[in-house]
């Protein structure tokens, strides 16, 4: 069933807006997914502030004109998943990828970085980028251990003076 152009132009000024406000976008090929597993990313992507779509390629092209994931026109074919980051630039990556590894029909086709594209086999970087609660975590790891640490180091440094 196709849909009039009012319905398409508003498609395309939906994905340009989110376009515009997002940090990284990757695009995967949803072949052979069911409906069911789809919804379980999206709300998935809920979760992790990334905004996922499932487009055809005419209106993409055209959404992304001019935006800085201009580059991922090259690899559109047939339908196209996509994801944008709006909060972290590895989040969308690092949840297609996993979901990747769950499905194996599921193809990363590549993603878009400050303007460059990213291939396929390079996703990896965008997945290492840590999400901010994963900062935090870790710093708050940190400061904990140099905590104990110098309370250790205090307490010994009494128990040396009373010998």
């Amino acid at each position: 069933m196709s849909i009039n152009i009012k319905k398409k132009k508003k498609i395309i000024n939906e994905i340009k807006k989110i376009s515009e406000n997002s940090l990284s976008a990757v695009i995967a090929d949803p072949k052979k997914i069911n409906s069911n597993k789809i919804n379980i990313l999206r709300k998935n992507a809920r979760k992790n502030n990334v905004k996922i779509k499932v487009i055809k390629n005419t209106l993409l092209k055209k959404a992304i004109h001019k935006t800085q994931f201009e580059c991922l026109k090259k690899k559109l074919k047939n339908f196209t998943l996509i994801a944008y980051s709006i909060k972290n630039p590895g989040s969308a990556a690092k949840l297609l990828y996993l979901f990747s590894k769950e499905n194996k029909t599921f193809k990363i086709k590549g993603a878009a970085f400050e303007g460059k594209f990213i291939k396929s086999k390079k996703i990896k970087k965008l997945v290492s980028i840590p999400t901010y609660k994963e900062s935090i975590q870790k710093l708050m790891f940190t400061i904990k251990e140099a905590t104990i640490g110098k309370l250790v180091r205090t307490l010994m440094s009494i128990k040396n003076k009373k010998e």
